[in-house]
């Protein structure tokens, strides 16, 4: 006789909030809110009878039940993935969709674009900008340009190829800089508007002016005034107009230090513990489309000027 089985969408929580061990980080790859995912387990538990998470203030862990349960869940469900990608593969050779960040779509990929399609005029490139964690399965998405740890750990269906380290640095417009005078030392920049870019403060660890200005031996006044964006391509686009000074992603700054739009007025870089990565999954991984697009990127941040990314 055949087991019932509980509903698919109370595995799938189960699985990504075990491989997260976050409800919030599995709700953004899901797409759901940690308090419908929560929903989920706790009906996917009652199912079955047994607790699957034990739930502490700030931590989760798996129970043995959960640990006896996971490793299968996970297997599944990567078989599945790489079935729907290996179909997707035989269906759309021509077609590669991009999933970016809006900053990195903005602020790099969108200009350079051109280059990979006059490079490749059979492909058709679709770009889908978003914060989110990029549904491989679910979202049609073929490769995913994300910020993740610099150590970051892959789920094994996944191939994932580290871009480039980056950093922050304090950047303005030229006459912003003008208006304010000579600057020979961090010192030199309190009295500056500041920018504030916070894209991605509650899933990195970002610098803070603060520990850019510690870094520089500069005790520093209260820095939590000024403009504040919830995504690094306004913040950047304010300080160009020169609204304020920002501590901007060296890479998402390339191309207006480059063109003199944006200037470094101090030339130190606050280390991000992060980078940019290329993502899409192992079953992929021989799809023309994906493998062009890899070998295309890859070779564009290889022959970035390390002399204009600021690094100090």
């Amino acid at each position: 006789m055949n087991t019932p089985l509980p509903a698919l969408n109370g595995l799938r929580a189960f699985e990504a909030t075990a491989r997260y061990l976050s409800m919030t980080e599995a709700a953004k790859e899901l797409h759901v809110t940690p308090g419908a995912l929560s929903h989920q387990i706790r009906a996917l538990e009652d199912f079955l009878g047994v607790k699957l998470f034990e739930r502490g203030v700030r931590s989760l862990t798996l129970t043995r039940e959960g640990e006896y349960l996971f490793p299968g869940l996970q297997s599944g469900f990567g078989q599945i993935r790489e079935a729907v990608g290996g179909l997707r593969s035989l269906s759309a050779d021509n077609v590669l969709v991009i999933s970016s960040t809006h900053g990195f779509t903005a602020r790099w990929l969108a200009s350079r674009l051109y280059d990979f399609a006059s490079s490749h005029p059979e492909l058709d490139a679709r770009v889908s900008s978003s914060f989110h964690l990029a549904n491989f399965v679910s979202d049609g998405v073929d490769v995913a340009i994300r910020i993740l740890p610099r150590d970051y750990v892959a789920d094994d269906a996944l191939q994932v190829h580290k871009l480039i380290e980056f950093a922050y640095i304090p950047v303005c417009s030229p006459t912003l800089l003008e208006r304010h005078g000579a600057v020979e030392n961090a010192a030199d920049l309190i009295g500056l508007p500041i920018i504030h870019d916070e894209a991605h403060t509650n899933e990195i660890k970002i610098p803070f002016w603060a520990q850019w200005y510690r870094e520089q031996g500069v005790d520093t006044p209260n820095l939590e005034s000024g403009i504040r964006f919830n995504s690094a391509d306004p913040a950047i686009n304010a300080a160009v107009q020169g609204a304020g000074l920002l501590l901007a992603s060296n890479i998402l700054a390339y191309d207006d230090l480059s063109n003199g739009r944006l200037v470094a007025p101090i030339p130190h870089a606050v280390a991000s513990n992060s980078a940019f990565y290329l993502v899409y999954t192992r079953t992929s991984a021989d799809h023309k489309p994906v493998c062009a697009f890899r070998d295309w990127i890859i070779a564009k941040f290889e022959g970035l000027d390390r002399e204009k990314l600021v690094l100090s």
